[in-house]
């Protein structure tokens, strides 16, 4: 398996206060300190050995800095997404010219809807949520394009399947307990995250190290034992929008 050695990312927007998020507290966002946690997370992604590519900022779309939702990339292709969230829809214009340089792309088209947070990646398959952004037609034209085996995990009530489960690579599915007895889960290794740390599920693995928020460490010691580096970032910012650490990021 190639492994990867460039990475897309976009510095929050001015607008970023705007992004969709139910978080409680979603108003408090700060701009400034966003954009100082996005540098010290690109400069991690440097340190390990990654590529930066850093596409221009995007003032009229809040969410923009979540380039993980705008294309999915496997091997040598690329689906370009059709995002659920009708608001967010453009912003994936430049990250589809920026892609073709390095790897063969296809747009999603109607009425798929599908983004980059529902889709799991793993050696030899993919796993897509359908959820509330991503739908079957996504995946079924996700498949067809990359030619790559997709299982797929059914939920209207969540936004994106990958806010519940990551692959560490090594076999190894971090997971919260929703999904722990779940059938297409059954061969991999998997590491739990206490019920009151869920949100340190949302980390990011590259080889074995593992880039994870600050606040939990019962779930840094979980994963330390699992044999991983662990990396720690204040992602204070970020988890108010709701996101994860790879949803600021493209690896290929």
């Amino acid at each position: 398996m190639k492994h990867p050695t460039k990475v897309l990312v976009r510095k929050p927007s001015d607008t970023y206060k705007k992004c969709v998020s139910s978080h409680p507290l979603h108003y408090t966002v700060d701009v400034d300190k966003a954009r100082e946690q996005h540098k010290r997370y690109c400069e991690i992604l440097s340190e390990l050995g990654l590529d930066i590519i850093e596409l221009p900022i995007q003032n009229e779309f809040p969410d923009s800095c979540f380039v993980e939702d705008n294309a999915i990339v496997h091997k040598s292709k690329a689906l370009i997404t059709r995002m659920g969230e009708e608001s967010r829809r453009g912003e994936e214009v430049d990250v589809e010219e920026e892609l073709q340089q390095y790897l063969k792309v296809k747009r999603a088209v109607a009425p798929a809807t599908i983004e980059g947070g529902d889709i799991i990646h793993l050696p030899d398959r993919l796993i897509c949520g359908i959820t509330q952004r991503t739908n079957s037609h996504g995946a079924n034209q996700m498949m067809e394009w990359l030619d790559v085996k997709v299982d797929t995990i059914s939920n209207p009530d969540i936004v994106h399947l990958k806010s519940y489960m990551k692959y560490l690579g090594k076999e190894t599915m971090i997971v919260t307990e929703d999904y722990l007895k779940h059938p297409l889960l059954k061969d991999l290794n998997l590491l739990t995250v206490p019920k009151e740390e869920y949100y340190s599920v949302n980390c990011l693995a590259i080889g074995d190290t593992v880039v994870m928020s600050n606040r939990f460490s019962n779930t840094h010691e979980i994963v330390r034992s699992a044999g991983y580096d662990v990396i720690l970032l204040n992602m204070s910012e970020f988890e108010k929008c709701q996101a994860s650490l790879t949803c600021l990021s493209i690896i290929f």
